[in-house]
């Protein structure tokens, strides 16, 4: 005799495949995507990849692991610093947007590429206590009682060190082909987060807190400026002489105000 079929049993499969359904669907429409929310040093997962594939995309040479640490943090500040955006290497939502039409453009779209090989160089090593040392090619060594910004601004430092002095240099555009006094230092400080823009001698004399810093300490007039970090100058007064804007001997600060940057 054929098996009876009720509206019981007819509905219960149905039933069935609408819960397997959901149950495939529903983790995949909670996953975050990247864009969605603002990314940060620590965080980890799917949208942090896209993050890192985005800023290959866009040159920013990025290892995909799905964590945001120092290497995805130093490319977030470098692409930061090119758009001209607010170098904290935090990626917000409009953040993200940029970023995808950077990488839409690609490589070829930036006027230098950022994804280069002075980037990529392994962190140099840093020398015990707290004051930073010269190497015999004329660049910085971090001290390893540092805090972290302070190494940031020394690598930096390191990145330029060599360039040549330009008139204006620094100021139209964060990567150039040379470097003012204060195109130097605003250079420095925006890539280690603590500068939003870059700014000429005379505006640095009202720069952050009065006086000299525990790290970090800016003397500046109307006509010219340096800072001193962990102990060396970085200057762009002698670079001709000295072969690097880093430098071992200390300057007259007279006529010049003394600046710092908050907390250093």
């Amino acid at each position: 005799m054929p098996h009876p079929f009720t509206a019981a049993s007819l509905r219960a499969p149905v039933v069935s495949a609408v819960l397997i359904a959901t149950s495939v669907v529903a983790p995949a429409t909670a996953q975050a995507r990247f864009g969605d929310e603002t990314l940060r040093k620590g965080d980890s997962g799917a949208d942090v990849r896209g993050l890192q594939r985005a800023l290959n995309d866009a040159g920013y040479e990025t290892d995909v692991d799905g964590g945001f640490g120092p290497h995805t943090l130093k490319r977030v500040r470098a692409f930061e610093g090119n758009e001209r955006l607010r170098v904290d290497g935090k990626v917000t939502p409009s953040d993200a947007t940029l970023l995808d039409e950077a990488a839409e453009r690609g490589p070829d779209g930036e006027e230098e590429p950022p994804g280069s090989d002075e980037e990529t160089e392994p962190d140099r090593e840093e020398v015990a206590g707290s004051e930073a040392t010269l190497n015999d090619d004329g660049l910085a060594v971090a001290p390893a009682d540092a805090p972290q910004e302070v190494k940031d601004a020394i690598e930096a430092g390191n990145e330029i060190a060599e360039t040549p002095y330009k008139y204006g240099g620094g100021h139209g555009k964060l990567k150039d082909s040379g470097y003012d006094c204060s195109g130097s230092i605003s250079y420095a400080l925006r890539k280690a987060g603590l500068m939003d823009e870059s700014m000429p001698s005379g505006a640095m004399m009202s720069f952050g807190d009065s006086g000299r810093g525990d790290w970090i300490t800016i003397y500046a007039n109307e006509g010219h400026m340096y800072m001193v970090v962990a102990g060396l100058r970085f200057d762009t007064s002698g670079r001709a002489r000295a072969g690097t804007r880093w430098q071992a001997e200390s300057r007259s600060t007279s006529g010049l105000a003394a600046r710092h940057t908050p907390g250093l």
